[in-house]
């Protein structure tokens, strides 16, 4: 079905409440396994026909966030879904201790039931109020940056709509955006600074209520990491600083020289790559899906099948304009088995990671879709972000047809910004961790902190005499921070084994592909560092695999 004609009308809590609660009742007095097992369908089924709903009513909301409709419908999600955590929660529990949980574990495996344990540690009714207001703070902040309407170069720009001055051939250009985009953001600094201390705040007293003295373990527990630890993560951190930060140090001291700036870097020349230009995509937003169509029928049978039911229902919206919502991200309607892709094209390389690292993530939803019960569609962050980023170096082949004589200028950025990635998303990281851990911290203790993991892991940056950056406020333009605390770290290790991948792929793309496509297969039946180790991968928890993944990736450039 198209997505526009895919109906929505808002699910009533009470009519929901009710149906749950009878399946419920009915699912703890099954007479037999069979019995259980049939009204454990009708509720994946209910669930799927609500999380449909949600997830239209979501998608049209970000589209327009001026819809008054749609915009009342987010606000009533916001408060409904805490509301309907506790008969979740109790259904869980009853999952749990059914009398049948080994006929159960011996259909569909232990992991839902690992990930069931997981689930019951986020939540307890007294926090519902909590919930409500942690979710009204989070779309409060999302509104405000979609907000943006900035007066420069004669028009009138969304944030999304800076990206190409921020890579133009002229400097002062370059400056003058990052200057507009700072100023607008410093009108709202204290408003930022009031939005995060209020959702630190809510978040420590969720967790204290959960009996943790600090959010750092529920924030754990709800990135569902079923498989590795903040210890693992902290060994991580270890081999980013020591092997990644100094190859990625030595990237941009050869970008300063090549385009004749100092070093360190001004922080308007860090995306401006290549005196002639960096490399941008050709053709119209027409042309580029035309053309992905063709790459995705010559990658494979399944991805030809899969790009053709996303193009023929209408399962993209990729266009900027006035109150759509800034960034990127696909959701999955489930009813229709339909992934949606959201993304603001801006003329730059970053359309085309549309169709690589977005569409990743909706072949892998796409081909999930039959998978039962529908918990085991659901894969942890981390794994998903390994399809979308490891999607983007198997598409290589046909970046020619986007980028033209630009192509190889393309790649070297390509690989260059994965590496330069990882440092940043890593600081991320232990920049919540540090806020987690001292929920106290003033506004201007926060931004001294990011100053400092600037050195720390981008110490090729010069912020000097740019608003909002130079006072070490970059960390309030991180949407993740404010809506997904511990999720960016999931970028990071993702991007290790999706250059993993490619280091394979250099001397046996059939053999890499193979692999990647049977992770991909296996959505949320296994954990993720099950997945590495079933694909043959180095796991990132070892600092000297980021050697080997850091050797590979400088050879290539090396060339």
């Amino acid at each position: 079905m198209k997505f526009s004609q895919m109906p929505y009308t808002r699910p009533q809590f009470e009519d929901l409440q009710a149906s749950l609660t009878d399946l419920l009742t009915r699912f703890k007095a099954a007479a037999n396994a069979e019995q259980a097992f049939a009204v454990y369908k009708e509720y994946d089924n209910a669930n799927k026909e609500f999380f449909s709903l949600f997830a239209i009513g979501s998608i049209r909301h970000t589209l327009d966030t001026n819809d008054k409709f749609y915009d009342e419908e987010k606000n009533y999600f916001d408060e409904m879904l805490p509301k309907l955590q506790p008969l979740s929660q109790a259904f869980t529990q009853a999952l749990l201790d059914s009398p049948y949980r080994k006929e159960m574990e011996a259909a569909w495996g232990t992991l839902l039931f690992d990930n069931a344990e997981i689930t019951l540690k986020t939540f307890h009714p007294d926090i519902v109020p909590d919930l409500q207001e942690e979710n009204k703070l989070r779309s409060e902040y999302a509104k405000l940056v979609a907000s943006a309407q900035i007066n420069f170069d004669g028009k009138t720009l969304t944030l999304a709509e800076f990206g190409p001055y921020y890579e133009h051939p002229d400097v002062e250009i370059r400056k003058a955006a990052m200057k507009a985009a700072g100023e607008w953001r410093m009108q709202y600094a204290d408003k930022w600074d009031s939005l995060f201390d209020e959702l630190v705040k809510v978040r420590t007293r969720i967790a204290k209520k959960l009996g943790h003295e600090t959010f750092t373990q529920v924030g754990y527990y709800r990135m569902q990491r079923n498989c590795y630890d903040a210890a693992d993560v902290q060994k991580f951190r270890e081999g980013v600083v020591k092997y990644i930060v100094p190859v990625a140090a030595r990237l941009k001291a050869e970008q300063a020289k090549r385009i004749g700036t100092t070093s360190p870097l001004p922080l308007y020349d860090d995306t401006f790559e290549y005196l002639d230009g960096n490399a941008k995509p050709i053709g119209t937003p027409e042309q580029i899906f035309a053309h992905g169509k063709t790459m995705y029928h010559e990658l494979s049978k399944e991805t030809a099948n899969f790009i053709d039911f996303m193009l023929e229902n209408e399962l993209f919206d990729v266009l900027t304009r006035p109150g759509k919502q800034a960034g990127g991200y696909c959701h999955n309607i489930p009813k229709y088995k339909s992934p949606f892709i959201f993304a603001n094209f801006n003329g730059t390389s970053g359309d085309i990671d549309v169709l690589t690292h977005e569409a990743g993530h909706a072949f892998a939803g796409y081909l999930a879709q039959d998978i039962y019960p529908s918990a085991l569609k659901r894969y942890s962050m981390e794994t998903a972000e390994v399809h979308s980023m490891a999607m983007e170096f198997f598409t290589w082949p046909w970046m020619e047809g986007f980028f033209g004589d630009a192509t190889q200028k393309y790649y070297q950025s390509h690989l260059g910004a994965a590496l330069t990635f990882i440092p940043y998303g890593t600081m991320v990281d232990e920049f919540q961790h540090h806020m987690y851990e001292k929920p106290d911290l003033t506004p201007a203790e926060r931004n001294a902190l990011w100053l400092e993991l600037e050195k720390k892991y981008r110490p090729w940056l010069d912020m000097a005499d740019m608003p909002f950056y130079a006072e070490g406020r970059r960390w309030q333009a991180q949407g993740h921070i404010f809506s997904s605390p511990f999720y960016y770290i999931d970028y990071c290790l993702a991007q290790i084994i999706a250059l993993s991948f490619w280091a394979q792929a250099q001397t046996d793309r059939d053999a890499s592909w193979a692999k990647y496509r049977r992770l991909v297969g296996y959505a949320g039946t296994k954990t993720f560092v099950d997945l590495v180790q079933d694909a043959g991968l180095p796991t990132p928890f070892v600092a000297e695999n980021l050697k080997e993944v850091a050797d590979a990736a400088v050879a290539w450039l090396d060339k």
